[in-house]
């Protein structure tokens, strides 16, 4: 059986809140994968209901956003708002 699946990507140009890349890029470099690569993995894992990280994964994130500053969570999903007084 093969277990790879041929698929088209196309660039997006998705904004995302900067903290937030921050975590994703540097989960992506911990993983030894592209940043793709990982938000396809979240995407498939959460449209089958079921969590991609494990409980070391999720320690790591939890590093990562001390590290970046990205001190919220699931609590502000839809109600992250830009600063549009610069």
């Amino acid at each position: 059986m093969n277990n790879k699946l041929e698929v088209e990507r196309v660039q997006t140009g998705v904004r995302l809140e900067k903290r937030m890349l921050k975590v994703l890029k540097a989960l992506a470099e911990y993983l030894d994968i592209t940043l793709g690569d990982l938000l396809e993995g979240i995407v498939l894992h959460a449209f089958d209901g079921q969590t991609p990280f494990n409980e070391e994964l999720l320690q790591r994130i939890s590093q990562l956003k001390d590290v970046y500053g990205m001190d919220y969570g699931v609590e502000f999903s839809h109600k992250l708002v830009e600063d549009n007084t610069e």
